[in-house]
């Protein structure tokens, strides 16, 4: 019989790959897709990171790199740690992994052990539950509604906590929502946690520039945080650098020595030549990130006023990243020809046949009643694309 392992049967496949492969499909038959499935910054890498990459590769680096990556590079990641968040860390608590995708998985591989509760926020990131259960520990999610900014509170964090409670997941600014937790959001969490012991965080920082509301902040600068916080980051985002795959863990270094571990048995090193470019991104003058940031600015503020137009959606106004996650439970039950709309999933389904519009339904977010839009697209694309959805919208009975 062929039967794949038990873990791979317990996981999902991601919604939002899922979305944009069903979008790709469509284009491939001729049809004019809006794909706003994508969470990915439609800029090129600035010139002069690719000039890196090219020297890099003129330079020879192109051997086997160091498990935990090069020394430059994750001192370049102190140095960036310590101007930007006010954070310390030595080069020996850096892990550079294949994007931060890859230092998440291998902090909750290397912490939890079957039946150990992870708490997560919901909404929350697609893969967060699936990492959890692939390291057969247990997630546990604390609903926070868009009457709260889709932000939980630390009464709530403090509810959910058990003697089985291992790790809070935390995501600022945040995927699918693009909400931002302040610093006095940050401030009551973490007096949450100090007071659990053996509680640890993952704050994942990975949209930290993608930020509207003024410099980030990591929980782990608050008081008892920096022995409790592993952070997680890296240049997909904040330098349009998805494909490059670069990532880093910055942790007590008990719980890097484990994650240089794991990383040296499945994956080794980075690749070398992205190791390179990532030095340049972060060593190099940062007037690419504030620009990119000024773009999403302005599209965050044309998005927002376009769906809040549509009648049925309600929307907030998200502070970061580049993502709008409208509520459309008022849409539920309603049906077009044979469509009918029972769940979220059930609507981008029809946004996307109907309006050839790509969104991702919120069921995979832990939140059905609503949907995610991503406005890492042209203005253009993003008129046409509301225009298209209302227009879809307005077909429901």
């Amino acid at each position: 019989m062929n039967t794949l392992s038990n873990r791979l049967q317990n996981l999902s496949p991601s919604a939002t790959f899922a979305m944009s492969q069903k979008s790709s499909e469509l284009k491939a038959q001729g049809i004019d897709v809006i794909n706003m499935a994508v969470g990915e910054p439609d800029f090129n890498t600035p010139d002069h990171i690719k000039k890196a990459a090219v020297q890099a590769i003129e330079d020879n680096w192109s051997t086997y790199s160091p498990v935990t990556g090069y020394q430059d590079l994750r001192q370049a990641i102190c140095d960036k740690l310590s101007k930007e968040n006010g954070l310390s860390f030595d080069p020996s608590q850096i892990v550079v992994s294949n994007g931060a995708k890859q230092a998440i998985t291998n902090t909750i591989l290397s912490l939890i052990n079957p039946g150990d509760e992870v708490i997560i926020p919901a909404p929350y990131w697609v893969s967060y539950p699936q990492m959890v259960r692939l390291a057969e520990g247990s997630p546990v999610f604390i609903q926070a509604t868009i009457e709260q900014d889709f932000k939980i509170t630390a009464e709530q964090l403090e509810r959910a906590i058990t003697p089985k409670t291992k790790l809070l997941i935390l995501c600022t600014p945040c995927n699918p929502t693009g909400s931002v937790y302040t610093a006095g959001d940050l401030r009551s969490i973490a007096e949450v946690i100090t007071r659990h012991e053996g509680l640890l965080v993952i704050s994942d920082e990975i949209y930290e520039h993608i930020n509207y509301s003024g410099a980030p902040v990591s929980i782990a600068t608050f008081p008892g945080m920096a022995e409790r916080t592993i952070v997680i980051n890296g240049v997909s985002k904040a330098y349009a650098m998805t494909g490059w795959r670069i990532g880093f863990s910055a942790s007590p270094l008990w719980i890097a020595k484990g994650i240089n571990m794991l990383q040296g048995q499945y994956t080794s090193g980075p690749c070398s030549i992205s190791q390179k470019t990532a030095l340049a991104a972060w060593k190099c003058d940062q007037q690419c990130v504030e620009d990119m940031r000024k773009v999403f600015q302005r599209r965050r503020d044309l998005i927002v006023r376009l769906t809040g137009e549509i009648p049925g959606l309600e929307v907030n106004v998200p502070e970061g990243a580049f993502y709008l996650f409208p509520k459309c439970s008022s849409f539920f039950g309603k049906s077009y020809g044979d469509k009918v709309i029972n769940t979220s999933t059930d609507l981008a389904m029809y946004l996307l046949e109907v309006g050839h519009v790509a969104t991702v339904g919120g069921d995979a977010f832990g939140s059905p009643e609503c949907f995610r839009m991503s406005y890492a697209t042209s203005d253009e694309n993003i008129k046409e694309a509301l225009k298209r959805i209302g227009e879809a919208l307005a077909k429901l009975r």
